[in-house]
């Protein structure tokens, strides 16, 4: 399992406090170091069944001085993972990507029921 994060956000370190709790193995790897390729989001993008607005992290920097929130209903789906994959701090994280599982954002309930 590869959980995407980010080492000084709260959030990520909660959900991986919540997988060492667990005893799950995974493989930490910060997103703002090693984003995730085009092809690794697009991947997860398909398998997840999620939106792909939901691998955004709305609430960073970049994605409000990107105006994204106005552009990303304008843009393809080519388009939107072309700039996921140019900037790990615009993808939600923690990202999780175990096989088929997918888990964008750390929701305990979810993580525990695809876990």
């Amino acid at each position: 399992m590869r959980v995407y994060h980010y080492p000084k956000c709260t959030t990520c370190k909660k959900a991986l406090k919540w997988l060492d709790e667990q005893g799950k193995e995974y493989e930490p790897v910060d997103i703002k170091e090693n984003n995730p390729s085009r092809e690794e989001l697009k991947a997860a993008y398909e398998k997840s069944g999620l939106p792909l607005k939901r691998f955004f992290n709305t609430s960073g920097q970049i994605y409000r001085e990107m105006r994204l929130k106005d552009r990303l209903p304008e843009m393809s789906d080519d388009q939107q993972l072309d700039l996921l994959a140019s900037d790990g701090m615009l993808v939600k994280r923690p990202l999780v990507i175990d096989g088929d599982v997918v888990l964008a954002g750390f929701k305990e309930a979810e993580w525990s029921e695809k876990l």
